[in-house]
């Protein structure tokens, strides 16, 4: 099973809806709340290259982006393969 890690805030609806796609994947993740852990926001940027908004997704230590991204490779059946789940 992939490492899946996910910074989020608050009442952010892409937010929601990438944990909602991992969710239903059946998936773990770890979730890093930048608004309890407004410290960690520069480590996000750092990781995410240059990205700034959330939610920023990381699966097995490389970024894919946020929802948006996460549920294009979801509809182009590469998702399943970079969680470790059949294709």
């Amino acid at each position: 099973m992939a490492e899946i890690v996910i910074y989020t805030t608050p009442f952010c609806p892409y937010c929601s809806r990438a944990k909602s796609l991992l969710q239903s994947k059946g998936v773990q993740y770890e979730e890093i709340d930048l608004y309890v852990q407004p410290g960690r926001r520069s480590e996000m940027i750092e990781r995410a290259e240059g990205r700034t908004t959330v939610p920023q997704i990381f699966i097995d230590g490389r970024p894919y982006g946020g929802s948006d991204d996460i549920h294009a490779l979801d509809r182009a059946g590469k998702l399943n393969p970079l969680l470790g789940l059949p294709a």
